[in-house]
Protein backbone atom coordinates (compact mmCIF):
# COMPACT_ATOMS: atom_id res chain seq x y z
CA UNK A 1 0.00 0.00 0.00
CA UNK A 2 1.34 3.43 -0.91
CA UNK A 3 0.82 6.67 0.97
CA UNK A 4 3.77 9.03 0.39
CA UNK A 5 4.33 10.77 -2.92
CA UNK A 6 7.65 12.25 -3.98
CA UNK A 7 7.01 14.63 -6.89
CA UNK A 8 10.59 15.94 -6.99
CA UNK A 9 12.11 12.76 -8.33
CA UNK A 10 13.66 12.98 -11.79
CA UNK A 11 13.07 10.34 -14.42
CA UNK A 12 15.93 8.61 -16.22
CA UNK A 13 16.14 5.45 -18.26
CA UNK A 14 18.93 2.99 -17.51
CA UNK A 15 19.25 -0.77 -17.82
CA UNK A 16 19.12 -3.63 -15.27
CA UNK A 17 18.47 -7.31 -15.16
CA UNK A 18 15.95 -9.51 -13.42
CA UNK A 19 16.99 -11.20 -10.16
CA UNK A 20 19.76 -13.72 -10.73
CA UNK A 21 21.41 -14.74 -7.46
CA UNK A 22 18.46 -15.82 -5.40
CA UNK A 23 18.94 -18.19 -2.51
CA UNK A 24 15.61 -19.89 -2.06
CA UNK A 25 14.87 -22.03 0.95
CA UNK A 26 15.43 -25.70 0.42
CA UNK A 27 13.99 -28.80 2.01
CA UNK A 28 11.41 -28.07 4.66
CA UNK A 29 11.66 -24.32 4.15
CA UNK A 30 10.77 -24.56 0.47
CA UNK A 31 7.65 -26.53 1.31
CA UNK A 32 6.78 -24.18 4.12
CA UNK A 33 5.58 -21.47 1.79
CA UNK A 34 2.64 -23.53 0.63
CA UNK A 35 2.39 -26.65 2.75
CA UNK A 36 1.21 -27.15 6.28
CA UNK A 37 3.64 -29.10 8.46
CA UNK A 38 2.58 -32.65 9.22
CA UNK A 39 1.37 -33.70 12.66
CA UNK A 40 2.05 -36.97 14.35
CA UNK A 41 -0.68 -39.03 16.00
CA UNK A 42 0.31 -37.83 19.47
CA UNK A 43 0.20 -34.21 18.35
CA UNK A 44 -3.22 -34.73 16.82
CA UNK A 45 -4.60 -36.15 20.02
CA UNK A 46 -3.15 -33.24 22.02
CA UNK A 47 -4.14 -30.65 19.47
CA UNK A 48 -6.26 -28.48 21.75
CA UNK A 49 -3.53 -28.13 24.37
CA UNK A 50 -0.85 -27.41 21.80
CA UNK A 51 -2.88 -24.67 20.19
CA UNK A 52 -3.07 -22.68 23.35
CA UNK A 53 0.60 -23.17 24.11
CA UNK A 54 1.72 -22.24 20.60
CA UNK A 55 -0.36 -19.08 20.61
CA UNK A 56 1.04 -17.98 23.95
CA UNK A 57 4.59 -18.70 22.83
CA UNK A 58 4.16 -16.49 19.80
CA UNK A 59 2.51 -13.59 21.57
CA UNK A 60 -0.92 -13.72 19.92
CA UNK A 61 -4.33 -14.97 20.77
CA UNK A 62 -5.68 -18.30 19.58
CA UNK A 63 -9.46 -18.12 20.05
CA UNK A 64 -9.86 -21.86 19.47
CA UNK A 65 -7.43 -22.91 22.19
CA UNK A 66 -10.11 -23.70 24.74
CA UNK A 67 -12.66 -25.13 22.34
CA UNK A 68 -13.23 -28.81 21.71
CA UNK A 69 -13.79 -28.89 17.97
CA UNK A 70 -14.00 -31.79 15.52
CA UNK A 71 -11.51 -32.01 12.66
CA UNK A 72 -12.17 -29.68 9.75
CA UNK A 73 -14.25 -30.91 6.87
CA UNK A 74 -12.24 -33.26 4.71
CA UNK A 75 -9.87 -34.23 7.56
CA UNK A 76 -9.75 -37.47 9.50
CA UNK A 77 -8.29 -38.22 12.87
CA UNK A 78 -5.09 -40.25 12.88
CA UNK A 79 -7.01 -42.99 14.70
CA UNK A 80 -9.40 -43.20 11.75
CA UNK A 81 -6.48 -43.33 9.35
CA UNK A 82 -4.90 -46.05 11.44
CA UNK A 83 -8.04 -48.16 11.28
CA UNK A 84 -8.13 -47.80 7.52
CA UNK A 85 -4.51 -48.91 7.36
CA UNK A 86 -5.24 -52.02 9.44
CA UNK A 87 -8.16 -52.86 7.19
CA UNK A 88 -5.83 -52.84 4.22
CA UNK A 89 -3.92 -55.67 5.89
CA UNK A 90 -0.51 -57.35 5.55
CA UNK A 91 2.48 -55.96 3.73
CA UNK A 92 0.34 -53.92 1.38
CA UNK A 93 -1.21 -52.15 4.31
CA UNK A 94 2.21 -51.38 5.79
CA UNK A 95 3.48 -50.05 2.49
CA UNK A 96 0.50 -47.79 2.12
CA UNK A 97 0.93 -46.49 5.64
CA UNK A 98 4.57 -45.71 4.92
CA UNK A 99 3.55 -43.90 1.74
CA UNK A 100 1.15 -41.71 3.67
CA UNK A 101 3.94 -40.87 6.08
CA UNK A 102 6.15 -39.68 3.23
CA UNK A 103 3.41 -37.38 1.96
CA UNK A 104 2.42 -35.89 5.29
CA UNK A 105 3.29 -32.37 4.14
CA UNK A 106 1.05 -32.64 1.10
CA UNK A 107 -1.77 -34.26 3.02
CA UNK A 108 -1.65 -31.52 5.64
CA UNK A 109 -2.32 -28.90 2.98
CA UNK A 110 -5.82 -30.31 2.56
CA UNK A 111 -6.43 -29.39 6.20
CA UNK A 112 -7.52 -25.97 4.98
CA UNK A 113 -11.07 -25.66 3.70
CA UNK A 114 -12.08 -24.26 0.33
CA UNK A 115 -12.80 -21.39 0.62
CA UNK A 116 -10.23 -21.04 3.42
CA UNK A 117 -11.74 -20.57 6.87
CA UNK A 118 -9.43 -22.29 9.39
CA UNK A 119 -7.22 -19.78 11.27
CA UNK A 120 -3.51 -19.93 10.52
CA UNK A 121 -2.67 -20.54 14.20
CA UNK A 122 -4.86 -23.67 14.08
CA UNK A 123 -3.11 -24.98 10.97
CA UNK A 124 0.27 -24.65 12.68
CA UNK A 125 -0.32 -25.80 16.28
CA UNK A 126 3.42 -26.25 16.89
CA UNK A 127 3.93 -22.51 16.40
CA UNK A 128 6.34 -22.98 13.48
CA UNK A 129 5.02 -20.83 10.67
CA UNK A 130 6.15 -20.84 7.02
CA UNK A 131 9.39 -18.99 6.38
CA UNK A 132 9.37 -16.76 3.31
CA UNK A 133 11.91 -16.78 0.51
CA UNK A 134 15.40 -16.31 1.94
CA UNK A 135 17.82 -14.42 -0.32
CA UNK A 136 21.46 -13.51 -0.08
CA UNK A 137 22.36 -9.86 0.13
CA UNK A 138 23.71 -8.11 -2.98
CA UNK A 139 27.34 -8.49 -3.98
CA UNK A 140 29.73 -5.96 -2.48
CA UNK A 141 32.74 -4.37 -4.17
CA UNK A 142 35.03 -7.33 -3.52
CA UNK A 143 32.46 -9.74 -5.07
CA UNK A 144 31.55 -11.39 -1.78
CA UNK A 145 27.95 -11.57 -0.59
CA UNK A 146 27.24 -9.46 2.47
CA UNK A 147 27.05 -12.38 4.89
CA UNK A 148 30.43 -13.72 3.72
CA UNK A 149 32.13 -10.47 4.66
CA UNK A 150 31.68 -11.49 8.29
CA UNK A 151 34.16 -13.46 10.34
CA UNK A 152 33.02 -16.67 12.02
CA UNK A 153 32.53 -14.81 15.31
CA UNK A 154 30.54 -12.06 13.60
CA UNK A 155 28.34 -14.69 11.97
CA UNK A 156 27.61 -16.19 15.38
CA UNK A 157 26.68 -12.74 16.65
CA UNK A 158 24.39 -12.19 13.65
CA UNK A 159 22.62 -15.50 14.31
CA UNK A 160 22.19 -14.50 17.96
CA UNK A 161 20.63 -11.19 16.93
CA UNK A 162 18.17 -13.10 14.77
CA UNK A 163 17.13 -15.24 17.72
CA UNK A 164 16.36 -12.09 19.71
CA UNK A 165 13.97 -10.96 16.98
CA UNK A 166 12.45 -14.37 16.29
CA UNK A 167 9.07 -13.52 17.83
CA UNK A 168 8.81 -10.46 15.58
CA UNK A 169 9.57 -12.62 12.53
CA UNK A 170 7.00 -15.20 13.63
CA UNK A 171 4.26 -12.60 14.01
CA UNK A 172 4.99 -11.31 10.53
CA UNK A 173 4.96 -14.87 9.14
CA UNK A 174 1.50 -15.55 10.56
CA UNK A 175 0.22 -12.41 8.85
CA UNK A 176 2.02 -13.40 5.63
CA UNK A 177 0.47 -16.88 5.55
CA UNK A 178 -2.98 -15.38 6.08
CA UNK A 179 -2.27 -13.00 3.19
CA UNK A 180 -1.05 -15.82 0.92
CA UNK A 181 -4.04 -18.08 1.49
CA UNK A 182 -6.50 -15.20 1.17
CA UNK A 183 -5.11 -13.82 -2.08
CA UNK A 184 -4.77 -17.25 -3.69
CA UNK A 185 -8.42 -17.92 -2.88
CA UNK A 186 -9.38 -14.58 -4.48
CA UNK A 187 -7.28 -15.33 -7.57
CA UNK A 188 -9.26 -18.55 -8.09
CA UNK A 189 -12.62 -17.04 -7.16
CA UNK A 190 -12.72 -13.64 -8.86
CA UNK A 191 -14.70 -13.39 -12.12
CA UNK A 192 -15.85 -10.66 -14.51
CA UNK A 193 -19.34 -9.44 -13.64
CA UNK A 194 -18.72 -9.25 -9.88
CA UNK A 195 -19.13 -5.91 -8.16
CA UNK A 196 -16.10 -4.38 -6.52
CA UNK A 197 -17.91 -4.35 -3.17
CA UNK A 198 -18.59 -8.08 -3.52
CA UNK A 199 -14.90 -8.74 -4.24
CA UNK A 200 -13.66 -6.62 -1.32
CA UNK A 201 -16.09 -8.17 1.15
CA UNK A 202 -15.14 -11.71 0.14
CA UNK A 203 -11.45 -10.93 0.50
CA UNK A 204 -11.80 -9.10 3.81
CA UNK A 205 -14.11 -11.68 5.37
CA UNK A 206 -11.69 -14.46 4.41
CA UNK A 207 -8.66 -12.61 5.76
CA UNK A 208 -10.44 -11.83 9.03
CA UNK A 209 -11.10 -15.53 9.61
CA UNK A 210 -7.54 -16.61 8.82
CA UNK A 211 -5.83 -13.89 10.86
CA UNK A 212 -8.39 -14.24 13.72
CA UNK A 213 -9.35 -10.57 13.87
CA UNK A 214 -9.06 -9.35 17.45
CA UNK A 215 -9.18 -5.58 17.87
CA UNK A 216 -5.75 -4.04 17.46
CA UNK A 217 -3.94 -7.31 18.22
CA UNK A 218 -4.63 -8.90 14.84
CA UNK A 219 -6.62 -8.12 11.73
CA UNK A 220 -6.56 -6.16 8.49
CA UNK A 221 -3.85 -3.52 8.24
CA UNK A 222 -5.59 -1.30 5.69
CA UNK A 223 -8.59 -1.37 3.32
CA UNK A 224 -8.58 -3.55 0.23
CA UNK A 225 -7.39 -1.56 -2.74
CA UNK A 226 -8.96 -2.73 -6.01
CA UNK A 227 -7.96 0.11 -8.31
CA UNK A 228 -8.94 -0.31 -11.97
CA UNK A 229 -7.16 0.56 -15.20
CA UNK A 230 -5.80 4.16 -15.09
CA UNK A 231 -6.38 4.31 -11.33
CA UNK A 232 -3.16 3.03 -9.73
CA UNK A 233 -3.88 3.06 -5.98
CA UNK A 234 -6.16 3.92 -3.05
CA UNK A 235 -9.50 2.98 -4.58
CA UNK A 236 -11.87 0.86 -2.55
CA UNK A 237 -15.64 1.12 -3.08
CA UNK A 238 -17.76 3.17 -0.72
CA UNK A 239 -21.30 2.08 0.13
CA UNK A 240 -23.56 2.28 -2.90
CA UNK A 241 -20.72 1.94 -5.43
CA UNK A 242 -22.08 -0.20 -8.27
CA UNK A 243 -18.82 -0.60 -10.21
CA UNK A 244 -18.60 -4.02 -11.87
CA UNK A 245 -15.36 -5.79 -12.81
CA UNK A 246 -15.10 -6.25 -16.60
CA UNK A 247 -13.15 -8.73 -18.72
CA UNK A 248 -10.89 -5.97 -20.10
CA UNK A 249 -10.12 -4.39 -16.71
CA UNK A 250 -6.67 -4.30 -15.08
CA UNK A 251 -7.32 -4.67 -11.35
CA UNK A 252 -4.69 -4.03 -8.65
CA UNK A 253 -5.49 -6.01 -5.48
CA UNK A 254 -3.61 -4.42 -2.57
CA UNK A 255 -4.41 -5.41 1.02
CA UNK A 256 -2.61 -5.89 4.32
CA UNK A 257 -2.74 -8.12 7.38
CA UNK A 258 -1.06 -7.72 10.74
CA UNK A 259 -0.29 -9.40 14.05
CA UNK A 260 0.48 -6.99 16.91
CA UNK A 261 1.05 -4.24 14.37
CA UNK A 262 3.55 -6.26 12.28
CA UNK A 263 2.17 -5.39 8.86
CA UNK A 264 2.34 -7.45 5.69
CA UNK A 265 1.82 -5.09 2.74
CA UNK A 266 1.53 -7.09 -0.46
CA UNK A 267 -0.21 -6.55 -3.81
CA UNK A 268 -0.71 -8.09 -7.23
CA UNK A 269 -2.40 -7.23 -10.52
CA UNK A 270 -5.21 -9.40 -11.85
CA UNK A 271 -6.33 -9.48 -15.48
CA UNK A 272 -8.48 -11.77 -17.62
CA UNK A 273 -7.42 -10.56 -21.08
CA UNK A 274 -3.96 -11.88 -22.08
CA UNK A 275 -3.17 -8.71 -24.03
CA UNK A 276 -1.94 -7.15 -20.79
CA UNK A 277 0.59 -9.92 -20.12
CA UNK A 278 3.64 -7.81 -21.05
CA UNK A 279 2.52 -5.02 -18.74
CA UNK A 280 2.13 -7.53 -15.91
CA UNK A 281 5.52 -9.07 -16.69
CA UNK A 282 7.24 -5.69 -16.68
CA UNK A 283 5.95 -4.69 -13.26
CA UNK A 284 6.55 -8.11 -11.69
CA UNK A 285 10.11 -8.09 -13.05
CA UNK A 286 10.68 -4.57 -11.74
CA UNK A 287 9.45 -5.52 -8.26
CA UNK A 288 11.69 -8.58 -8.18
CA UNK A 289 14.59 -6.38 -9.25
CA UNK A 290 13.91 -4.04 -6.34
CA UNK A 291 13.86 -7.01 -3.97
CA UNK A 292 17.12 -8.33 -5.42
CA UNK A 293 18.88 -4.97 -5.02
CA UNK A 294 17.64 -4.35 -1.46
CA UNK A 295 19.96 -5.06 1.45
CA UNK A 296 21.68 -3.78 4.57
CA UNK A 297 23.63 -0.56 3.81
CA UNK A 298 22.18 -0.32 0.29
CA UNK A 299 21.28 3.22 -0.78
CA UNK A 300 17.60 3.66 -1.62
CA UNK A 301 18.40 5.70 -4.74
CA UNK A 302 20.32 2.72 -6.14
CA UNK A 303 17.20 0.56 -5.89
CA UNK A 304 15.07 3.16 -7.68
CA UNK A 305 17.48 3.39 -10.60
CA UNK A 306 17.60 -0.39 -11.00
CA UNK A 307 13.79 -0.65 -10.91
CA UNK A 308 13.28 2.01 -13.57
CA UNK A 309 15.91 0.46 -15.79
CA UNK A 310 14.07 -2.86 -15.87
CA UNK A 311 10.54 -1.42 -15.98
CA UNK A 312 11.17 0.86 -18.94
CA UNK A 313 12.94 -1.81 -20.97
CA UNK A 314 9.49 -3.30 -21.65
CA UNK A 315 6.92 -2.43 -24.29
CA UNK A 316 3.32 -3.56 -24.55
CA UNK A 317 1.12 -3.64 -27.64
CA UNK A 318 -2.54 -2.82 -27.00
CA UNK A 319 -5.07 -2.78 -29.82
CA UNK A 320 -2.40 -2.24 -32.48
CA UNK A 321 -0.52 0.53 -30.66
CA UNK A 322 2.80 0.06 -28.86
CA UNK A 323 3.45 1.72 -25.48
CA UNK A 324 6.61 1.89 -23.42
CA UNK A 325 5.92 0.79 -19.85
CA UNK A 326 6.81 3.72 -17.58
CA UNK A 327 7.58 3.71 -13.87
CA UNK A 328 5.07 5.94 -12.09
CA UNK A 329 7.58 8.41 -10.73
CA UNK A 330 5.55 9.78 -7.82
CA UNK A 331 4.65 6.41 -6.32
CA UNK A 332 7.11 4.37 -4.32
CA UNK A 333 7.84 1.68 -1.74
CA UNK A 334 8.44 2.44 1.92
CA UNK A 335 9.73 1.24 5.26
CA UNK A 336 7.23 -0.31 7.70
CA UNK A 337 7.12 -0.12 11.50
CA UNK A 338 4.60 -1.48 14.05
CA UNK A 339 1.19 0.09 13.39
CA UNK A 340 2.85 2.44 10.91
CA UNK A 341 2.45 1.61 7.24
CA UNK A 342 4.94 4.29 6.19
CA UNK A 343 7.77 4.52 8.72
CA UNK A 344 9.69 7.38 7.13
CA UNK A 345 11.98 5.91 4.47
CA UNK A 346 10.94 5.96 0.82
CA UNK A 347 12.01 3.40 -1.79
CA UNK A 348 11.78 5.18 -5.17
CA UNK A 349 10.97 3.41 -8.41
CA UNK A 350 12.83 5.90 -10.61
CA UNK A 351 16.35 7.29 -10.64
CA UNK A 352 17.16 10.22 -8.38
CA UNK A 353 15.94 9.28 -4.92
CA UNK A 354 17.63 9.89 -1.58
CA UNK A 355 20.98 8.33 -0.71
CA UNK A 356 19.59 7.05 2.60
CA UNK A 357 20.73 3.53 3.47
CA UNK A 358 18.71 0.49 4.53
CA UNK A 359 19.49 -0.90 7.98
CA UNK A 360 19.48 -4.27 9.71
CA UNK A 361 16.11 -5.67 10.84
CA UNK A 362 14.11 -3.03 8.97
CA UNK A 363 10.89 -4.05 7.24
CA UNK A 364 10.19 -2.69 3.76
CA UNK A 365 7.35 -2.79 1.26
CA UNK A 366 9.04 -3.10 -2.13
CA UNK A 367 6.38 -2.09 -4.62
CA UNK A 368 6.47 -0.88 -8.20
CA UNK A 369 3.87 0.63 -10.50
CA UNK A 370 4.02 0.61 -14.29
CA UNK A 371 1.85 2.63 -16.66
CA UNK A 372 1.10 3.02 -20.34
CA UNK A 373 0.22 6.66 -19.66
CA UNK A 374 2.27 9.65 -18.48
CA UNK A 375 3.94 7.80 -15.63
CA UNK A 376 2.63 10.17 -12.97
CA UNK A 377 -0.53 10.12 -10.83
CA UNK A 378 -2.83 12.75 -9.36
CA UNK A 379 -5.73 12.77 -6.88
CA UNK A 380 -9.05 11.86 -8.47
CA UNK A 381 -12.49 10.40 -7.65
CA UNK A 382 -14.19 10.07 -4.27
CA UNK A 383 -12.00 9.47 -1.22
CA UNK A 384 -12.44 6.19 0.63
CA UNK A 385 -9.10 5.70 2.50
CA UNK A 386 -8.31 7.55 5.74
CA UNK A 387 -5.67 7.22 8.44
CA UNK A 388 -5.05 8.88 11.80
CA UNK A 389 -1.70 10.61 12.01
CA UNK A 390 0.95 8.59 13.81
CA UNK A 391 2.61 11.46 15.69
CA UNK A 392 -0.43 13.66 16.21
CA UNK A 393 -0.52 15.52 19.54
CA UNK A 394 -3.63 16.65 21.40
CA UNK A 395 -5.96 18.90 19.43
CA UNK A 396 -9.16 20.17 21.10
CA UNK A 397 -12.40 19.31 19.34
CA UNK A 398 -15.63 21.27 19.72
CA UNK A 399 -18.06 18.97 17.92
CA UNK A 400 -19.38 16.11 20.05
CA UNK A 401 -19.73 13.97 16.90
CA UNK A 402 -16.04 14.52 16.08
CA UNK A 403 -14.99 13.48 19.58
CA UNK A 404 -17.14 10.36 19.37
CA UNK A 405 -15.84 9.37 15.93
CA UNK A 406 -12.24 9.91 17.00
CA UNK A 407 -12.72 7.50 19.90
CA UNK A 408 -14.13 4.90 17.49
CA UNK A 409 -11.11 5.35 15.21
CA UNK A 410 -8.62 5.09 18.08
CA UNK A 411 -10.29 1.98 19.50
CA UNK A 412 -10.69 0.06 16.23
CA UNK A 413 -7.92 1.30 13.92
CA UNK A 414 -5.47 3.43 15.91
CA UNK A 415 -2.88 4.57 13.33
CA UNK A 416 -3.79 1.85 10.80
CA UNK A 417 -5.69 2.96 7.70
CA UNK A 418 -9.45 2.48 7.40
CA UNK A 419 -12.26 3.22 4.96
CA UNK A 420 -15.87 4.37 5.09
CA UNK A 421 -17.15 0.81 4.59
CA UNK A 422 -15.39 -0.20 7.80
CA UNK A 423 -17.07 2.63 9.70
CA UNK A 424 -20.40 1.45 8.29
CA UNK A 425 -19.58 -2.07 9.47
CA UNK A 426 -19.07 -0.76 13.02
CA UNK A 427 -22.56 0.72 12.97
CA UNK A 428 -21.46 4.32 12.48
CA UNK A 429 -23.83 6.59 10.57
CA UNK A 430 -24.04 10.29 9.73
CA UNK A 431 -20.31 10.62 10.31
CA UNK A 432 -19.42 12.61 7.17
CA UNK A 433 -19.30 16.00 8.93
CA UNK A 434 -17.31 14.60 11.85
CA UNK A 435 -14.85 12.89 9.51
CA UNK A 436 -14.38 16.10 7.54
CA UNK A 437 -13.78 17.99 10.79
CA UNK A 438 -11.07 15.51 11.82
CA UNK A 439 -9.44 15.89 8.39
CA UNK A 440 -9.65 19.69 8.50
CA UNK A 441 -7.91 19.68 11.89
CA UNK A 442 -5.24 17.33 10.45
CA UNK A 443 -5.92 14.62 13.02
CA UNK A 444 -6.93 12.25 10.22
CA UNK A 445 -5.52 12.36 6.70
CA UNK A 446 -7.61 11.52 3.61
CA UNK A 447 -6.00 9.46 0.84
CA UNK A 448 -7.97 9.85 -2.40
CA UNK A 449 -7.52 7.49 -5.37
CA UNK A 450 -4.35 8.13 -7.40
CA UNK A 451 -4.82 8.09 -11.17
CA UNK A 452 -2.82 8.45 -14.37
CA UNK A 453 -4.49 9.84 -17.52
CA UNK A 454 -7.79 8.27 -18.52
CA UNK A 455 -7.43 5.55 -21.13
CA UNK A 456 -4.09 4.37 -19.76
CA UNK A 457 -3.47 1.14 -17.87
CA UNK A 458 -1.49 0.73 -14.67
CA UNK A 459 -0.19 -2.36 -12.89
CA UNK A 460 1.34 -3.04 -9.46
CA UNK A 461 3.25 -5.78 -7.64
CA UNK A 462 4.47 -5.58 -4.06
CA UNK A 463 6.14 -7.69 -1.38
CA UNK A 464 7.15 -7.18 2.24
CA UNK A 465 10.75 -7.99 3.11
CA UNK A 466 12.75 -7.95 6.35
CA UNK A 467 16.52 -7.38 6.43
CA UNK A 468 17.58 -10.08 8.86
CA UNK A 469 21.22 -10.09 10.05
CA UNK A 470 22.07 -13.21 8.03
CA UNK A 471 19.84 -12.78 4.95
CA UNK A 472 16.83 -10.91 3.62
CA UNK A 473 13.51 -12.69 3.83
CA UNK A 474 10.72 -12.01 1.36
CA UNK A 475 8.08 -12.81 3.95
CA UNK A 476 5.06 -12.48 1.66
CA UNK A 477 6.47 -14.58 -1.21
CA UNK A 478 4.19 -17.36 -2.45
CA UNK A 479 3.84 -19.78 -5.33
CA UNK A 480 1.66 -17.22 -7.15
CA UNK A 481 4.21 -14.41 -7.30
Amino acid sequence: MHFILDTNMSVAVTEAKAPEQVHEPTGERDEAVTAVPAESSSKKKKKKKNKGNAANANGEVNPRADKDEPPAEGEKDEDDKGEEGEAEGGEDGKKKRRKRGKNKGKAATSGQTDPPSIPIVDLFPDGKYPIGQEMEYPLVEDSRVAFNRLTLEEKREASTREEVHEQIYQEARIAAEAHRQTRQHIQRWIKPGMTMIQICEELENTARKLIVENGLKSGLAFPTGCSLNHCAAHYTPNAGDTTVLQYDDVCKIDFGTHINGRIIDCAFTHTFNPKYDKLIEAVRDATNTGIKEAGIDVQLCHIGAAIQEVMESYEVELDGKTYQVKSIRNLNGHSIAPYRIHAGKTVPIVKGGEAVRMEENEFYAIETFGSTGRGAVHDDMDTSHYMMRFDQGFIPLRLASSKSLLQVIKKNFSTLAFCKRWLDRLGQSKYQMALKDLCDKEIVDPYPPLCDVKGSYTAQFEHTIVLRPTCKEVISRGTDY
